[in-house]
């Protein structure tokens, strides 16, 4: 099962390491780098769940695993949102940036905590 989520893994630190890039350069953000980094982090959303669709369709579907990936796609929503809010200077730049940094996390125990269910199940 490894293997299977080897290239979103990739494309999900591919991601950090750009945000972290993005960061480091400060406000202004650089137009370039960020759009990197918001279209790894698309690839890596798409990627993930065409590998998440292909394991449940072998899997018996627990309420948890189901609720561990809602967790996750909303934390991937509240990032794409928080992002383009702080690229935007919209709302509160300090409450956006901590949503930006609290998602991931979240939606790293979400997905590991789906992956370790459908581990479970095949």
């Amino acid at each position: 099962m490894f293997s299977k989520f080897l290239l979103p893994g990739i494309a999900f630190v591919l991601t950090l390491a750009f945000g972290f890039w993005v960061s480091q350069v400060g406000k202004p953000y650089n137009g370039l780098l960020f759009n990197v980094h918001k279209l790894i982090a698309l690839g890596a959303v798409i990627a993930t769940v065409i590998q998440l669709t292909k394991l449940l369709k072998g899997a018996d579907a627990l309420a948890l695993i189901i609720v561990s990936l809602v967790v996750a796609a909303l934390c991937v929503i509240a990032l794409f949102a928080s992002g383009a809010l702080m690229r935007m200077d919209k709302l509160d730049y300090v409450l956006m940036l901590t949503v930006h940094r609290v998602a991931p996390v979240v939606l790293v125990v979400a997905i590991a905590l789906a992956f370790y269910l459908l581990g479970q199940k095949v």
